[in-house]
């Protein structure tokens, strides 16, 4: 295998999963992408790859831990207190509990806004689920739908 077969090929592990779309979109920077996941606009060179990663699969996850992040990285430092560690738990997961329970139960509220800041379609975070679903979609229709009301 030649380096660029082996460079190409560790680029496509770290791309993830294909979704058939192109490979060739822009990616940001290592710090593009540390801005982006915390607010900043990437530039419309790059709507293809918001669009991947706020729709493609594990979008859910990548949302959850970037923004579980900041959080660990401020509880940190309460588990050096020189305490019993019931003490330094009692501080530490009261936090962390509720601060990933809304991240999780508002995760499509933030990729709704982030897709809409991009300028992009809001709606395409639930498109990938009504895509996968559809034939339970179909299956309801059909069958509540379809018939006359009793």
């Amino acid at each position: 295998m030649t380096r660029e077969t082996a460079h190409q090929s560790v680029r496509r592990s770290l791309e993830g999963p294909r979704t058939g779309r192109t490979s060739d979109a822009a990616r940001p920077t290592g710090w593009q992408y540390v801005r982006y996941a915390y607010g900043a606009k990437l530039p419309a060179s790059m709507r293809t790859w918001v669009t991947n990663d706020l729709t493609g699969p594990g979008a859910t996850t990548r949302m959850v831990l970037r923004w579980a992040v900041p959080c660990v990285l401020i509880l940190v430092p309460m588990l050096f207190v020189p305490a019993d560690w019931i003490v330094r738990l009692n501080m530490t997961i009261p936090i962390i509990l509720p601060y990933i329970f809304f991240s999780i139960a508002l995760n499509r509220v933030y990729r709704r806004h982030r897709l809409a800041q991009h300028g992009l379609d809001p709606d395409l975070v639930s498109k990938r689920e009504r895509e996968q679903n559809a034939d339970l979609y179909d299956e309801y229709h059909r069958k509540y739908r379809g018939n006359p009301r009793r």
